[in-house]
């Protein structure tokens, strides 16, 4: 998401207020990040900012390591997969829930169903070739397939299907739950306070909680990058991440701080909205990225700590096409193509997330590079808490947004972006019926070398379609006091804060 979009809560002028305070307390680690939550529902939300708290508040039956390469028992502490590859057996360690119930493999079977089944779910399309998922015993899962699925057990480590207490959803109410979980995680909500911070404390019913070292955690939001990396210096928060790329030589100068700059799965892409004329017509949509000076943004604004993109799959990842097509910066034959599609004075609407300096960097850049082929952009700088709901409506010409990956499999992103799901193409209402049923295609093949083959088309096939426009790959750029120990984030965006030290 993840991934995905970014949504920024209102800030609450208390966040820049009295922050000392709470930075001193022993054991409890504060985070400045841009933008609050928005639900603890996992089906419900497909954004990292949601994802990233999910992944210590709850538990998933496979996880996968700090490396981002592999896949590691959670919940399940181990597995069997039959030959025919329809049924998938997990078999749940002891461990229980927050509220000290056991989880059992019927809170998993009902967690599968749900993501399956609800009409809450963003998610119901990468879990529809579940046939079944049965209960045999308390400690025994047995999920039977429609067909045979390559990344069904990559899915299973997505944050979206963390393991949900049956018994406290139906309690509740999935809206009460939303709000405050029971924990299956290293860390339970103790207080939501909308717009401000979300406050955890750990969890002693934690299977792992002789692992954990921090008596909390304070994800407190601060949508101002210049605001939150001035509170780490001064001491009032002990990390903060979405690092500004313009900052980080400053910060790794600092002695009393310490700058991660990790691998990610991250891509930052150019948004386009086929539904609007002149967008609709893939000679325009080629323009564009003709004129785009894809270099020119790594150079200016992320001071050369990215690469350019040439595919919607991150560089490293799983099937990512190295040979990928990747259009020159050529505003002279973007004019011709515009001449071509005989379009001319074409003004698009682009909205910006207003207070996202590299948002803000990268907006003026493309105005001015799309100028240069006669294209006129109106930027449009909104609240971060508007832009999405925007995007959903189909308010929008172009808009930047970026994707990190929460599963090793493509499925996930392709089925997102690419696969006609729920959310429209992510907004962009890309339609392609052959790269649709790649897509489907892709998901059943168990060959891998076939479906390393198919996945080389869609990319092809959608660079071909401009659906969006790549613009680039950069790391995870983050920022901690020096006493802080082990705040680490892996390339799909896990942090591991259960691992984290206070000193």
């Amino acid at each position: 998401m993840t991934g995905k979009w970014a949504r920024v809560g209102l800030i609450a002028l208390s966040v820049t207020l009295g922050l000392g305070s709470i930075a001193e307390a022993a054991g409890v680690l504060t985070i400045g990040r841009r933008e609050d939550g928005t639900t603890f529902d996992p089906i419900a939300t497909a954004q990292n900012v949601d994802f990233w708290v999910f992944s210590n508040v709850y538990d998933v039956l496979v996880r996968v390591d700090k490396t981002g390469t592999k896949l590691e028992p959670g919940l399940a502490e181990s597995w069997e997969i039959s030959e025919d590859g329809l049924t998938y057996t997990f078999h749940l360690r002891d461990a229980n829930f927050s509220d000290g119930s056991p989880i059992t493999a019927e809170d998993a079977a009902f967690t599968l169903l749900r993501i399956r089944d609800s009409e809450l779910s963003l998610w119901s399309d990468s879990y529809a070739v579940i046939e079944t998922a049965e209960a045999t015993d308390p400690k025994t899962l047995v999920v039977k397939l429609k067909t045979p699925s390559a990344p069904f057990l990559s899915t299973m480590a997505m944050p979206a299907v963390s393991i949900l207490s049956k018994a406290g959803v139906e309690a509740m109410g999935e809206e009460a739950y939303a709000e405050k979980p029971v924990a299956s995680g290293a860390f339970t909500v103790k207080e939501w306070r909308r717009g401000d911070r979300v406050i955890l404390k750990k969890n002693p019913e934690f299977w792992q909680a002789d692992r954990v070292s921090l008596d909390g955690v304070e994800w407190i939001s601060i949508p101002d990058d210049n605001s939150r990396m001035l509170s780490v210096q001064a001491g009032e928060l002990d990390a903060a991440i979405f690092v500004p790329f313009s900052r980080v030589a400053e910060l790794k100068k600092d002695t009393n701080l310490k700058v991660m700059v990790e691998p990610s799965t991250r891509e930052d892409h150019l948004l386009l909205n086929h539904e609007h004329e002149p967008l609709n017509d893939p000679k325009v949509r080629e323009a564009i990225d003709l004129a785009i000076d894809k270099q020119a943004i790594v150079d200016t604004v992320t001071f050369g700590q990215a690469q350019i993109a040439n595919s919607y799959i991150p560089a490293g990842a799983l099937y990512h096409n190295d040979n990928n097509l990747l259009r020159p910066h050529d505003p002279e034959k973007a004019k011709a193509l515009l001449a071509e599609a005989g379009v001319s004075d074409v003004s698009l609407d682009y909205v910006v997330n207003a207070g996202n300096e590299v948002d803000e960097q990268i907006a003026v850049l493309l105005q001015q590079q799309l100028g240069q082929a006669g294209i006129t952009v109106n930027l449009q700088k909104m609240d971060p808490s508007m832009t999405w709901d925007m995007l959903v409506n189909g308010e929008y010409d172009l808009s930047v947004m970026y994707w990190t990956n929460d599963i090793l499999d493509p499925d996930q992103k392709t089925t997102f972006v690419l696969g006609h799901d729920v959310n429209m193409n992510y907004m962009t209402r890309y339609e392609n019926d052959t790269v649709k049923q790649l897509v489907a295609d892709a998901r059943l093949e168990m060959d891998p070398a076939k479906r390393e083959a198919m996945y080389t088309e869609i990319q092809e096939l959608s660079k071909a379609d401009t659906h969006w426009i790549d613009l680039y790959y950069s790391p995870f750029i983050n920022v901690t006091r020096a006493n802080i120990e082990n705040f680490n984030q892996n390339p799909l965006g896990r942090f591991f804060l259960e691992d984290t030290v206070k000193n």
